[in-house]
């Protein structure tokens, strides 16, 4: 459900001279880049990547007997799942919550009809309308490992929520391995570990709306906390002189109608950034601050609306590019 746009790790000069190692590698259907600052262990990123490669395992809609694809396929019969599965499945459900049902884990069916890359498929108002009787959030059922969809119907799809949880898991790991100086960009959903090695923060690039691959809106500083952002101008298509992006209504089934264009949250955890940048790309900018007053963990939100303007809350350390 949710696109991350392009955030780029900003170095310096006076970096060069601090061995680290870097790795970029194709899972979650992203481009995940891991940079260690602080080991001379060559088997630490190989395991980090390895990491990766098993939670999409488990979480994947489109992987053949992972945890999710076997909740769909159950027909409503309860099915048992690996923890980390009911934990992020737990993550989504409080978004599912907080949002009053817009941010819902139960839209896998809808979710599945759209095609915003290959074909760039156009679902017909008769199927919209049969999917979206699928999405409930609340008609999920855990009882200790074990998940059941009430709807015998209906579809679960963590994408939402996935790619922030593993940039979580894999910065606890490389923490507990001694590591104190790190940065997981696994497509833009951005976990980082300590400081740069010269004490400043690290420099993350936010994607400025509209433009170019590389060109930036501004620059945010961040410490051992979490960066992610999310848009609607990537993921889309044109039919008909009208543009259709991968956000979408699960009351409409259609992509939603937002005042709000790209959404960078800065909070302690990556899960928490992405959940809460879909949900106010569907609840737009009047009820941000209402939402962000309510979660914990929260630091600071910048939104560029389809208007231009730019809202900022909370403590966000912005170096503006003109």
């Amino acid at each position: 459900m949710c696109i991350i746009t392009a955030a780029a790790l900003c170095g310096c000069a006076k970096e060069q001279s601090v061995e680290q190692k870097s790795e970029t590698r194709l899972l979650l259907d992203t481009y995940c880049t891991i940079t260690i600052y602080d080991s001379a262990d060559s088997t630490l990123l190989d395991e980090a990547f390895d990491l990766c490669a098993q939670y999409e395992a488990l979480f994947s809609i489109t992987i053949e007997g992972s945890d999710v694809w076997r909740i769909n396929h159950a027909m409503g019969a309860p099915v048992e799942v690996d923890p980390q599965t009911v934990e992020l499945i737990l993550s989504g459900l409080s978004f599912g919550e907080l949002s009053g049902g817009l941010f819902d884990i139960t839209i896998g069916r809808l979710s599945r009809l759209w095609d915003f890359s290959g074909e760039q498929y156009l679902p017909s108002d008769e199927e919209l309308e049969e999917a979206c009787k699928t999405i409930d959030y609340t008609q999920v059922r855990i009882v200790e490992n074990t998940v059941q969809l009430l709807d015998p119907d209906a579809w679960i799809d963590l994408g939402a929520v996935a790619k922030g949880h593993i940039a979580d898991k894999i910065a606890g790991f490389l923490a507990a391995r001694g590591i104190t100086a790190a940065v997981i960009d696994l497509g833009g959903d951005i976990a980082a570990i300590g400081q740069k090695p010269d004490g400043e923060p690290w420099r993350i690039g936010i994607r400025k709306p509209q433009g170019g691959t590389n060109e930036l809106l501004g620059v945010a500083g961040i410490g051992e906390s979490s960066i992610v952002s999310s848009g609607i101008y990537e993921r889309k298509f044109e039919r008909d002189g009208v543009t259709y992006h991968h956000i979408l209504d699960p009351g409409t089934g259609k992509p939603v109608l937002t005042d709000v264009v790209s959404v960078t949250i800065l909070a302690d955890s990556a899960v928490t950034g992405e959940g809460l940048s879909t949900i106010i790309l569907l609840i737009g900018s009047d009820r941000a601050q209402e939402i962000f007053n309510s979660v914990s963990g929260f630091t600071g939100a910048l939104l560029v609306l389809e208007n231009g303007d730019v809202l900022e809350f909370g403590d966000i350390d912005m170096r503006w590019i003109d």
